[in-house]
């Protein structure tokens, strides 16, 4: 990677001296200067078996970014599938399609192009759902499975099953798939609950299978904009009786931002007792939803506000990459950011935690603190603050993941006098 790599010349060896790296010339927020240790993927202050040194240019150091919510099994099929209604249901009848016509090779080619792409940014963290349904079968389980294995060394990579449909005439083959995916290795138990049939059987289902196999659960929760959806608070109330608080989280939700501020904020405490999570995903859900809608379109997104009045912990998600949801995109969280501002109103800073360490307390993961012990991943890029980041999105970065440099970018940008 063009970084700045200098050995250090060792007068002894040790079991460390391969792993042990200083990352020099870096800045952090508060202006201070970023030098650090890293040793077997963790922060260190023991500086004597140091064995290579990184030099940061001078760039801002921040924890990595963190996608919660991906769909990598569809990405970078725009133009093969392209949706002409531009809506969420036009995008389920062209993929429910185009399945048949995608092989496991397929999957894994993209998907792994789209997991480079998020690493280049500074992505260290990826949740990503794998359509788990009678017209995917199992091949994008697999396909992520292998991707998950292919990726180590560059991120951490989630595999959600995302399962539907769960009930109605064809609920039971989709419970055997379903079934299938996990003893093949899914991480996370996932579904649409609010399209089933059967929302309340689908949600019983779900939160069932987690207690057996002591998986998390992360669901696609009233992505629509009817304000009559009340499908949150049906799954805070079955989260606190099967006994999950803590393993649940709720993605969308966008019927709660339309809700009355009363309504919105019972429900929001509700979300808080049973500790269920909840991801935003304010650019699919601005592009998808409200088609049609010519006089002060609702702007798609849960209730930010509400949620975290009540103490909810809410990360921002992208949720799809250039395919027959959302047809552009980038792989890089501080776009998300950027809409968490515009669309939800949140500070730089909020915004950014959404996109940090927001998505790892979401994953149960360890945070991201530069304190010795902790995880050593962090992107330094080409700015002066967060605001500045997340404003200009500059593609000059170097990202860390374990302590190990996993991409760097560098801009020459030249304009005539």
């Amino acid at each position: 990677p063009p970084v700045a790599l200098r050995r250090v010349d060792r007068r002894r060896t040790s079991p460390r001296a391969a792993v042990t790296t200083r990352f020099v010339n870096g800045s952090f927020p508060n202006g201070s200067p970023a030098e650090l240790l890293a040793d077997r993927g963790v922060f260190t202050s023991d500086t004597a078996d140091v064995t290579e040194e990184v030099d940061l240019a001078g760039r801002l150091v921040l924890p990595a970014f963190g996608e919660p919510h991906a769909h990598l099994d569809k990405s970078m099929l725009a133009e093969r599938f392209p949706n002409p209604t531009g809506d969420l249901l036009g995008a389920i009848e062209i993929m429910k399609m185009g399945w048949a016509t995608i092989d496991e090779d397929d999957v894994i080619k993209r998907a792994t192009a789209t997991v480079r792409r998020l690493v280049a940014s500074g992505t260290t963290l990826i949740r990503s759902h794998a359509d788990t349904n009678v017209y995917a079968g199992l091949k994008a389980i697999r396909s992520l499975l292998a991707v998950r294995v292919a990726v180590e060394p560059l991120c951490d990579l989630e595999v959600v099953a995302m399962a539907y449909p769960l009930t109605g005439p064809e609920g039971s083959e989709g419970r055997r798939i379903l079934d299938q995916a996990i003893e093949l290795g899914a991480d996370v138990i996932g579904g649409a609950p609010h399209l089933e049939d059967d929302p309340g059987s689908a949600i019983d289902h779900l939160l069932n299978l987690a207690v057996e196999t002591r998986l998390h659960v992360d669901l696609h929760v009233d992505e629509i904009l009817d304000p009559g959806y009340d499908t949150l608070r049906h799954l805070s109330r079955a989260v606190t009786r099967h006994g999950l608080e803590g393993t649940v989280n709720a993605s969308h939700c966008v019927s709660h931002g339309l809700k009355s501020e009363e309504e919105q904020q019972a429900i929001a405490t509700e979300v808080a007792h049973a500790d269920i999570s909840v991801v935003a995903l304010p650019r699919t859900n601005l592009y998808l939803q409200a088609r049609g809608r010519v006089q002060a379109p609702p702007r798609g997104t849960v209730g930010v506000e509400s949620m975290r009045r009540a103490g909810v912990t809410v990360g921002g998600g992208a949720d799809n990459c250039q395919d027959p949801f959302y047809s552009i995109g980038r792989c890089d969280p501080l776009e998300t950011a950027s809409l968490l501002m515009s669309v939800c109103h949140r500070t730089p800073e909020e915004a950014f935690e959404m996109v940090t360490n927001e998505v790892r307390t979401i994953a149960s993961r360890p945070l991201l603190d530069f304190k010795p012990g902790s995880p050593a991943d962090f992107v330094a890029i080409d700015a002066s603050s967060i605001r500045a980041a997340i404003a200009d999105q500059p593609a000059g970065r170097t990202v860390v993941h374990r302590g190990r440099v996993v991409a760097s970018t560098t801009v020459d940008t030249w304009v005539a006098d």
